[in-house]
């Protein structure tokens, strides 16, 4: 969405019409109403918000298969040989990547300081048009709510065939950390495992 410099004031329409992942997944934003690209960009970076996801891959320039056309040449421009995209969510198991290419992502992330800035936000209350709605938003990974954590960006993760997964690009000992944990087994493990992956950097 940003490589592609679009307006991001631009009011777009919820549409998940192309994404057939979402059929039975519940979500409290409503069906064609309306909401800022930023916005939509902040929720599904933040909350995790499907529809946002599918939304933003429906309004791309060319549509919806441009857009996961696009997402593949990136994966391979970074050099993320294992990584193929078939859908915006990440709801489909045929969405495939390793902690290797992840960690690749996660690194050219930093060239894009505004997804850092939006999947670290703690919360925020979005408002929507046609109809005119409001709806409070939480960030999926709770560690950005400890101030022991210097998170500069963060995406969580939840599929049956993935587990619980969770990418942080960090500081850990004045250092950059890449973190990526995959097919954790509880609802919070993979917090907790990042969380001994932070004591393991610190002890050595």
């Amino acid at each position: 969405v940003l490589d592609a410099h679009l307006p991001l004031d631009e009011m777009l329409t919820v549409d998940i019409s192309h994404t057939p992942e979402m059929k039975g997944i519940y979500s409290r934003v409503r069906l064609n109403s309306q909401i800022s690209r930023r916005d939509m960009l902040l929720l599904a970076l933040m909350s995790s918000e499907n529809r946002a996801a599918a939304s933003l891959a429906h309004h791309y320039p060319g549509g919806y298969d441009a857009f996961i056309r696009a997402m593949n040449a990136k994966a391979q421009a970074l050099g993320m040989t294992h990584t193929r995209y078939v859908e915006p969510t990440g709801l489909s198991v045929h969405n495939v990547s390793t902690a290797r290419d992840l960690t690749k992502l996660l690194i050219a992330s930093e060239q894009y300081p505004l997804i850092g800035q939006l999947s670290t936000t703690k919360e925020e209350t979005a408002t929507f048009a046609h109809p005119a709605y409001s709806l409070p938003f939480r960030n999926t990974n709770h560690l950005v709510y400890r101030d022991n954590w210097n998170i500069q960006l963060t995406k969580t993760g939840f599929t049956n065939a993935a587990g619980h997964c969770l990418i942080m690009r960090t500081v850990i000992n004045q250092r950059p950390v890449a973190l990526v944990v995959m097919d954790a087994f509880g609802k919070y493990t993979h917090f907790a495992d990042a969380s001994r992956l932070r004591t393991w950097i610190e002890t050595g």
